[in-house]
């Protein structure tokens, strides 16, 4: 992985009819949002979830390869008549579309000969030119695209995989982070959470967030920022301000 000294952003595009229809759970998201920022440096700043339409595919594809560093994709590129995200991103791209030469060699070669049917075949099928991203679990790669990284559906099969997108990447500035947990409602601190969030909101991310415990509501507070010092003097403020106010401040 290359290294970057300033932010690096990507998007997450969930792609299936399933998801929408609520039938399946979307578990992806928080994965690979957790595991870009984490293990990459990367903040994920926009999630959308489409349809198995190959038209709303290619036109968010355009968009958002537009807008961010890296673009995610999962789901849709099975080998059924409705995964239909490998030609779509090719089409989005004006890429040729067919039977990416390493990827068909290891799809036969998982199958053998006599097993390797039209529909393992069409995993073999993406942008020809596409960097493949291997997959322990499965075999059928998934792969990238400029900077469109397609990955399964299939959590399990997902996160066996996500590990060999880092050679594509280029890391973004380390993100560090802080929660402090107040027993105290969003009312009671919101006023000059917005003047220390105004201050900072260059350099730190300030977010609440409520909670019910032990039978009393509080209030989340994560702070999130590539600067270590920036971070620690908004919670110096933080902390401040819950002593004077006389909010109690739960041990992790």
């Amino acid at each position: 992985m290359k290294k970057k000294n300033k932010k690096v952003n990507a998007a997450i595009l969930i792609i299936g009819n399933e998801i929408l229809s609520g039938r399946t759970q979307d578990k992806n998201t928080i994965f690979i949002s957790q595991w870009l920022n984490s293990s990459c440096g990367i903040i994920v700043e926009e999630v959308r979830i489409i349809p198995d339409v190959e038209k709303i595919i290619i036109e968010n594809i355009k968009k958002l390869s537009q807008k961010f560093n890296y673009v995610f994709t999962t789901g849709g590129i099975g080998p059924t008549h409705d995964d239909i995200t490998a030609k779509s991103i090719a089409k989005a791209f004006h890429i040729e579309y067919g039977f990416h030469k390493e990827a068909y060699k290891i799809l036969e070669s998982y199958y053998g000969k006599k097993n390797f049917n039209d529909g393992r075949k069409k995993m073999a099928k993406m942008p020809i030119l596409a960097k493949l991203i291997y997959n322990p679990s499965s075999a059928a790669p998934g792969f990238m695209t400029k900077n469109v990284i397609s990955l399964p559906g299939v959590p399990s099969i997902l996160n066996s995989m996500i590990e060999n997108c880092k050679k594509y990447l280029i890391r973004g500035l380390k993100i560090h982070s802080e929660t402090l947990n107040l027993y105290t409602v969003e009312s009671n601190i919101s006023k000059k959470l917005n003047i220390i969030q105004n201050k900072y909101k260059k350099e730190v991310n300030i977010g609440s967030y409520p909670f019910f415990r032990l039978g009393k509501i509080g209030v989340s507070i994560v702070t999130r920022s590539t600067s270590k010092i920036k971070l620690q003097e908004v919670n110096k403020h933080l902390k401040k301000l819950a002593k004077i106010k006389k909010i109690k401040i739960l041990k992790a």
